[in-house]
């Protein structure tokens, strides 16, 4: 009688793993095909944007001085006074690598200015990134606001539920040779159905660990108090929310003779490993320049960073600037690392597609499983 009753609760329960991963799939089945496919398209974005440059990337000719990156932004300035000052400037080692700038205007959306920092000329203004723009808004929030990302959250709160489920009623009951050749393998050649039942199986397996840190990462770059709580956890804090109590007068500023062309080859001195160097151009108004150096800085994220804060009087590494912050930002670009496959460079790019792609056919697989048995 034990035995009778064990079993049927764990048949109930089976049953209630099954209703839990079938049905709230199926009702948000479009938006998770949405967000998944939106998602892949973002993950080359970096390399598009960059190839859309074309030979606004280089200067014809190398001069033996730069002109100073304040000037560039005088310039730039001078020819989009609709546009907003640009949140941040992209300088690179290689000398013969011009320098881009992002501008953002309610009429013009977000661009890349790309200008010789040798002789402050435009060199092109390239509107790709705002479509990556657009796409990232349509992945976050379906271009709805709040209501659009409350939409996407729960659609993400439910594909992690169809996750986990998945793997529960995947998972083989007896680990024999018989048991581990259907768990992981596809009979190509059977009907189409089982096809499709053992493509919704396997792939799904095989993309688990990769869907599920894009399902993870997501919540936390969603849920602001979650990612801040990610933060402190590892003894950060947002960085974006900090302000230095330091204050930065105009005498301060008059006497000061480090300028933001002297931090960025500062910290290519300090890292000489490093071909990239972003500057956050929105602090400007502070005492400190924050650069940020790397092989490759994409739009969300930078490859192995390094970030230094300079004193915007003496030029030397700001020693006042809490650590918190800087485990802030270190935190902050590993989960955005991990969400677009920044990581492991080509490599972690790939497989990051190609779990995107597979995460946009689980609902449809999973679906089609469904009608079948149903038609049956």
């Amino acid at each position: 009688m034990i035995m009778a009753s064990n079993l049927k609760k764990k048949n109930i329960s089976r049953s209630f793993i099954k209703w839990l991963h079938l049905w709230p799939g199926i009702i948000s089945a479009l938006i998770l095909i949405f967000v998944c496919i939106t998602g892949t398209i973002f993950v080359y974005s970096d390399e598009i944007i960059d190839r859309a440059a074309g030979n606004a990337r280089y200067v014809k000719e190398v001069l033996p001085s730069r002109m100073p990156a304040e000037k560039l932004m005088d310039i730039l300035k001078a020819n989009y006074p609709d546009r907003k000052s640009p949140a941040y400037m992209v300088a690179y080692r290689d000398p013969r690598r011009s320098v881009r700038f992002n501008t953002y205007s309610e009429e013009a959306g977000l661009r890349m200015v790309y200008m010789n920092p040798y002789t402050g000329q435009i060199l092109k203004d390239d509107a790709t990134v705002y479509f990556f723009y657009t796409v990232a808004h349509l992945h976050n929030s379906l271009l709805l606001g709040k209501s659009g990302q409350w939409i996407i959250d729960i659609a993400t709160l439910i594909f992690l539920i169809e996750l986990v489920t998945g793997i529960y009623l995947w998972w083989p009951r007896r680990w024999n040779k018989s048991a581990r050749k259907g768990a992981f393998t596809i009979k190509w050649r059977a009907p189409f159905k089982r096809v499709n039942y053992d493509f919704h199986k396997v792939f799904g397996v095989y993309a688990f660990l990769f869907i599920l840190i894009l399902l993870v990462t997501g919540l936390l770059i969603a849920f602001e108090p979650l990612g801040n709580a990610t933060m402190r956890v590892f003894g950060g804090i947002d960085p974006h929310r900090w302000k230095s109590e330091r204050v930065f007068s105009d005498e301060d500023k008059a006497n000061s003779v480090f300028y933001i062309n002297d931090a960025v080859y500062a910290a290519f001195r300090m890292y000489p490993d490093k071909k990239e160097a972003q500057i956050a151009t929105f602090r400007l108004g502070g005492p400190y320049y924050n650069v940020r150096v790397s092989n490759r800085i994409g739009l969300k994220s930078a490859e192995s960073p390094k970030d230094i804060f300079f004193d915007r009087l003496t030029g030397r590494v700001a020693t006042d600037v809490p650590q918190s912050v800087i485990r802030g930002n270190k935190v902050e670009n590993a989960i955005w690392v991990l969400h677009t496959g920044n990581w492991m460079g080509p490599i972690g790019k790939l497989l990051t597609f190609l779990a995107g792609l597979i995460g946009a056919t689980l609902p449809v697989s999973g679906f089609l499983i469904w009608w079948n048995k149903r038609r049956k």
